[in-house]
């Protein structure tokens, strides 16, 4: 019996090799991620400061220079430096916050010193932010706010010409205070073109309850470790858009130029524009956008 016994435990043994080796070479196995958290600001400066010059700078005026007038979009507003438009509040947030004054609006639209978030061949950038968005402002109140977490192209700064083809990917857009965030991609050339200019490729969620009450995380990740190649789109951490290398009408060259390269990563609330319309004398005039950090993943 001892040596029966002993006979079945090396067949058992034997199997259960048997099993380990096909998991390895046979069946690919899922594998596991690991985020790297590779930048971040949590906005902990002292109340009523600017911004830390060393992370950030500053888009002021009406436009780039030599760049489209109105930022490119018809939006009304002039951004400022100033701490009545643009400042962390000394409780680790950031504000961004569009002014009416003598009949003009003023606001704030910071952009990252770095250009080089990128996807690394074979691997994969991940952007995040938490946001709260202009706490009971909403219908006529809210009408031409834009707020605006998104993401331009390396090769944008300094030639402001060459978009659509240098890319742009819109983490999290809003209008008019609607309860609804649009993440969209751009691309190619204007218009229409891969990317369908100027509309781009985007999709659509609500937010739960809603988006102005609370904070909310919006996320993108560019996937380069996956064929095809992907763009993904997060509201606290539910996947509800994505567009890909290979859909229809998309081409390796224009995926290449707008995806494989470096990103500069930009907040703003723009005010009016060709999308949610102009502000009225309705639209209240102060309300913040507030942001609790932007984090930066590979």
């Amino acid at each position: 019996m001892k040596c029966k016994g002993f006979s079945v435990l090396r067949v058992l043994v034997a199997a259960f090799a048997l099993i380990i080796l096909l998991g390895l070479n046979g069946t690919p196995k899922a594998r596991a991620t690991t985020w790297n958290q590779t930048w971040s600001d949590e906005f902990d400066g002292p109340a009523i400061t600017g911004v830390d010059a060393t992370k950030w700078l500053y888009d002021t005026g009406t436009s780039y220079p030599g760049g489209a007038a109105n930022w490119g979009t018809g939006e009304i507003e002039t951004m400022t430096d100033s701490t009545v438009n643009v400042y962390q509040d000394g409780v680790s947030h950031l504000i961004i916050k569009p002014i009416l004054n003598g009949g003009s609006w003023t606001s704030g639209r910071i952009e990252t010193q770095l250009t080089s978030f990128m996807a690394p061949v074979g691997g994969r950038l991940a952007v995040e932010a938490s946001i709260q968005r202009f706490p009971g402002i909403t219908g006529v109140q809210a009408q031409g706010y834009w707020p605006a977490f998104w993401m331009l192209g390396a090769g944008f700064r300094g030639n402001y010409t060459n978009w659509p083809s240098v890319g742009e990917i819109d983490v999290m857009e809003n209008i008019n205070g609607m309860n609804t965030i649009h993440g969209v991609f751009h691309c190619g050339v204007e218009p229409e073109g891969p990317c369908k200019e100027k509309a781009g490729l985007g999709g659509t969620t609500d937010c739960l309850p809603d988006c102005q009450g609370t904070f909310h995380t919006y996320r993108v990740e560019i996937d380069r470790s996956t064929s095809p190649e992907e763009i993904r789109w997060y509201l606290d951490g539910r996947q509800y858009w994505q567009v890909n290398s290979n859909q229809a009408g998309m081409d390796a060259t224009t995926w290449a130029n707008a995806v494989h390269q470096g990103f500069i990563i930009i907040l703003n609330v723009a005010m009016g524009g060709n999308w949610p319309g102009n502000p009225t004398a309705s639209t209240f005039s102060g309300s913040p956008l507030v942001v609790d950090y932007v984090r930066v993943f590979n």
